[in-house]
C-alpha cells in the first residue's frame, strides 16, 4: 500500500511542530534539531517538515511505496510519462536510507517516490544517482539531499488566507 509524502519547509521548528501535532492529534514519529515526520494513518500520509536552506513552503510531494517491486512499478508509471527521472540507489536523505526516484511535474513541482530502507543518524550527505557524481545527477548544492531537481523555488503561494506576509490571496 502506498502512502503520500508531504514535505514542507518551515520558518521555525518548534512552532509547526506544536501546530502539525495539534492539527494531526499526534506527536511526531521522528524529532531531530531541524527535522519532524508525522507517520500517519488518517489520513495516510508521511509529513514532513524542515527547517534547512529553504524558502518555507512546499519542498516537495511524494509517494512512499512499501517493497521494491512497488518502486519498479512506480519507476514505469514515471518513465511512461516521457519527462525527465532521477534515479538514486541507497540515497542518505532526512535521516534515511532509501531508493528513489524524481519527477518534475508541469509546473515544476518535485515528485519523489521513495522505498526506506533504514533510518540512519544524520539528515543527509551528497546524494550520486546510480553511481553518478551528485552534478551528473541532476543535484544541486541546495538540494544535495532532498529534491535533486528542484530549482531553488520562490514561487509565492496564491491559493490561502490573505496574511501580512501575502500580498494577496487569489483562489
Amino acid at each position: 500500500m502506498k502512502r503520500l509524502h508531504v514535505h514542507v519547509s518551515v520558518d521555525n521548528l518548534a512552532d509547526s511542530i506544536r501546530f502539525y501535532s495539534g492539527m494531526f492529534a499526534s506527536a511526531p514519529t521522528v524529532v531531530k534539531t531541524d527535522y519532524a515526520k508525522w507517520m500517519l494513518d488518517d489520513p495516510r500520509v508521511n509529513f514532513a517538515i524542515s527547517r534547512r536552506d529553504r524558502d518555507a513552503g512546499l519542498n516537495h510531494l511524494g509517494i512512499q511505496v512499501e517493497s521494491g517491486e512497488e518502486l519498479q512499478e512506480m519507476e514505469g508509471r514515471l518513465q511512461a510519462l516521457q519527462t525527465p527521472l532521477v534515479t538514486q540507489e541507497n540515497a542518505s536523505c532526512c535521516y534515511a536510507k532509501s531508493d528513489k526516484h524524481w519527477v518534475e511535474d508541469p509546473s515544476g513541482i518535485a515528485w519523489e517516490t521513495f522505498h526506506t530502507l533504514d533510518s540512519i543518524p544524520v539528515y543527509g550527505e551528497h546524494a550520486s544517482s546510480a553511481g553518478k557524481p551528485a552534478e551528473a545527477a541532476g543535484v544541486t548544492e541546495a538540494g544535495a539531499c532532498c529534491v535533486p531537481l528542484a530549482k531553488a523555488q520562490s514561487k509565492q503561494s496564491c491559493c490561502g488566507p490573505k496574511t501580512e506576509s501575502k500580498a494577496s490571496a487569489c483562489c
